[in-house]
């Protein structure tokens, strides 16, 4: 399955989520991923297509690292359940002091290209 966090790893799609919001690149954070893929940016209420986009830009406009740690993944043909602990902490450039972390209970599958991309990112957790 590759090495952790690389692309054709399960974990792959966390560590480029990772990449991708670091380096403030809101098209490349939606490349990680499916076309249909759900996020679920409040408890109970799943986004998807432009409105998914939006919320991942906004976590972006706080302008601060984001850390994620794989903890476990669980692996079933081409479809896996991830365990992530992620943060992100510091000083917003609008000054807001941010304090964000969870447990993310994520879905990834692997395409036919090899990738494991987001069908469902739930960055709550069991929230």
């Amino acid at each position: 399955p590759g090495a952790p966090g690389a692309p054709g790893a399960p974990d792959g799609p966390a560590a480029g989520f990772v990449a991708a919001m670091n380096a403030g690149d809101p098209q490349a954070i939606d490349h990680v991923y499916e076309d249909g893929a759900v996020l679920v940016p409040v408890p109970g209420h799943p986004v998807t297509g432009p409105a998914r986009l939006a919320a991942n830009q906004h976590l972006q406009s706080f302008g601060l690292p984001i850390e994620a740690r794989p903890r476990h993944s669980y692996v079933a043909g081409d479809i896996a359940l991830l365990i992530v602990d992620w943060s992100m902490r510091g000083t917003a450039r609008d000054g807001t002091e941010i304090d964000m972390s969870g447990t993310a209970t994520d879905v990834v599958r692997r395409g036919p290209d090899g990738r494991w991309r987001y069908v469902i990112d739930n960055p709550h957790g069991t929230a």
